[in-house]
């Protein structure tokens, strides 16, 4: 898993957080093709799974056979992000290239809702620390991309897990450094009659003493 914010500290069960937002009717037309990077920052909050009158964004291709869109299967994360009327405009504003023509978005993709080509997860990231901002899941139906889950309050980060949407939000306390969390809430969804339900909810208290100092060296 990708840590949330430029990877706070090492071991397992370190993923990034996300959420999810209310809906607004539309659709908007994309393209097909990747686009990756990573960060884009911005400090908008929103978080739960998608409502049911969630918004169509439409594909590049009028309706492309489930095999091609497996095969070629890339997006263009950047125009779909943005042209989703569901995305934050501050998440919007803060997605511009990090160097060059390559953006603060991390893509993935899989079978999350049991449809019938690959779901997209779209991460967006501020580019200094890589933080997470946003995240988004688009599931295809008809040539259609539809958005079913939105997570905006940052750090947060979204994640395939054996065909759940984990999404992992570390938390800070007062004195708290950006790269020192003091833990992280990880919750993990499922696709249950047409939209994301909550299954599970854990937290992990980081130890203060990790990363402090030098390690002692072992007797011989």
């Amino acid at each position: 898993m990708r840590g949330l914010s430029g990877g706070p500290r090492s071991g397992p069960g370190r993923v990034g957080v996300r959420a999810a937002v209310p809906a607004v009717a539309g659709a908007v037309a994309v393209a097909v093709l990747l686009a990756g990077c990573t960060a884009g920052g911005t400090g908008a909050r929103d978080e739960g799974p998608a409502r049911a009158e969630s918004v169509t964004v439409p594909a590049a291709s009028p309706s492309p056979s489930v095999s091609s869109a497996k095969a070629a299967g890339r997006v263009d994360a950047v125009r779909l992000v943005k042209n989703d009327p569901q995305v934050s405009a501050e998440v919007k504003r803060e997605l511009k290239p990090c160097v060059a023509d390559e953006y603060p978005v991390d893509v993935s993709y899989g079978d999350l809702t049991g449809g019938p080509a690959e779901d997209i997860v779209v991460n967006v990231l501020t580019c200094g620390d890589a933080v997470g901002v946003g995240s988004y899941v688009y599931r295809e139906e008809n040539g259609w991309y539809q958005h079913v889950f939105k997570a905006e309050e940052p750090p947060v980060y979204a994640e395939i897990d054996r065909g759940d949407l984990v999404v992992a939000k570390q938390v800070y306390e007062k004195d708290d450094t950006v790269s020192v969390p003091s833990g992280e809430n990880v919750i993990t969804y499922r696709w249950t009659s047409g939209r994301f339900v909550e299954k599970y909810r854990t937290h992990n208290d980081y130890s203060n003493a990790v990363g402090t100092g030098a390690s002692p060296v072992p007797d011989s």
